[in-house]
């Protein structure tokens, strides 16, 4: 037996809470993505794509370039891999592990953007002699294995009594071709249900920043066109679940600590939504494993600093008045006079006003004597560091960013501004 035969057959076990979990984790790259991996690299070769020696490139946020990565070094091709400049340590170590060649590219990108993740990849694959691009969001191949696999293994195993199937959403190739065979395989008994991002597209939020990597899908404010992936069959969803991203943590969290399932965060927001669904067999597909999340959504510290856990500067939070980043200074000034507040978040332009801006879309934090002149306002040389809501004060204080003033991060988002002056005073 070869590695690469090693991918798929993964378990499906009960939960205490009678759900029963797909653990595609247990593929030996790490994830689900292993099998869609392959699957697009043995299509690639059989269509004369790829060719021996050749140098497969993919725009990715990690699991994809993770199993593309091992396919490459087992079979013999280069690796590139184009990912967001905020993909967790772990992944990054990894497809360094494997020989991979990583390129970091900002996250906050519009679709048009040559540097966007997607775009920067096929621009690398068509400059590249013997480069293919693997696609994952539009290659076909991507939701015929999970048609071919995934769907079977859990039709199998459960003897045909599966009546709902619970995945998260990305290049929508799993929930896709999975879901179709269980509903073709039962004749449309069986439901197929979405697990999303409370901000992502595919539920109908307005795309912003969402902490939860691999899921969902992000929406920069400034894309002109941004269909979702072919490799995403709506026809066979039933309904997608908004959940929010500390649902998704606390989940993932959660399932280690009383399942002993070490699971990352899209397989917490999937769990999250099967574990509220009633039904004889209800099957959630557990995408990846939580060890490429442990400086994230496993780490204390991290959850502290995004604000997923609460702690002495929840009592901080407050509504904050943020504008734009290119709003007339005269008017910047103005909306700082009016509310009052010590500072003035700028924020990424172009959002609905449905959710407070994500932490990484503040872009500067203007005092009134900042707030001078003509022009229009725009981003800080650094962004400010915020500060969560779930940190102590003392260990805030030492994280102060320069300035009187810092800003407050909940869940992952703009939630008040605190002064340096109430921190010490909270200290005592």
């Amino acid at each position: 037996m070869k590695l690469l035969d090693l991918v798929g057959g993964t378990p499906l076990v009960t939960l205490r809470s009678g759900v029963h979990a797909k653990l595609e984790y247990l593929n030996p790259g790490g994830s689900v993505k292993d099998r869609a991996a392959l699957s697009m690299v043995l299509a690639a070769e059989e269509s004369g794509a790829l060719r021996p020696g050749g140098t497969i490139v993919e725009g990715t946020s990690g699991n994809t370039g993770l199993g593309l990565a091992q396919v490459a070094a087992a079979r013999g091709y280069r690796m590139v891999c184009v990912l967001p400049d905020k993909t967790a340590v772990e992944k990054l170590d990894a497809l360094r592990a494997y020989g991979a060649e990583v390129v970091l590219t900002p996250s906050a990108l519009p679709k048009e953007h040559p540097n966007q993740v997607v775009a920067y990849a096929a621009r690398i694959a068509r400059e590249t002699p013997g480069g293919w691009w693997a696609d994952q969001y539009g290659n076909p191949a991507n939701p015929a294995v999970h048609l071919r696999t995934t769907g079977p293994e859990i039709w199998e195993a459960t003897e045909g009594r599966v009546t709902h199937f619970v995945a998260t959403i990305g290049t929508g190739g799993t929930i896709s071709g999975t879901g179709r065979f269980l509903k073709e395989a039962s004749d449309g008994r069986v439901q197929v249900i979405g697990a999303d991002p409370v901000t992502s597209s595919y539920n109908g939020g307005d795309g912003s920043p969402f902490a939860i990597e691999a899921a969902g899908h992000y929406v920069h404010p400034q894309t002109v066109n941004d269909p979702w992936p072919d490799s995403y069959h709506r026809d066979v969803v039933d309904r997608v679940v908004a959940v929010p991203d500390r649902a998704s943590i606390v989940a993932c969290r959660t399932l280690a600590r009383t399942e002993g399932l070490l699971v990352g965060g899209s397989s917490g927001t999937a769990y999250a939504v099967a574990s509220s669904v009633t039904g004889d067999c209800v099957v959630v597909l557990l995408p990846d494993s939580g060890r490429a999340y442990l400086s994230k959504y496993h780490s204390d510290t991290w959850c502290r600093r995004q604000g997923f856990l609460d702690g002495e500067l929840s009592a901080f939070v407050s509504p904050v008045v943020s504008v734009p980043v290119g709003t007339p200074v005269a008017e910047a000034s103005r909306a700082l006079s009016e509310s009052g507040q010590p500072a003035l978040p700028v924020v990424l332009a172009g959002r609905s006003d449905r959710f407070p801006p994500a932490a990484g879309e503040v872009l500067a934090l203007l005092t009134a004597s900042e707030l001078s002149g003509a022009g229009t306002v725009g981003p800080a040389a650094s962004p400010p560091v915020g500060l969560g809501v779930g940190e102590p004060v003392v260990d805030a204080l030492e994280r102060f960013p320069d300035g009187e003033v810092a800003h407050l991060v909940c869940d992952g988002r703009l939630a008040g501004l605190v002064t340096r002056g109430a921190l010490r005073a909270g200290e005592h």
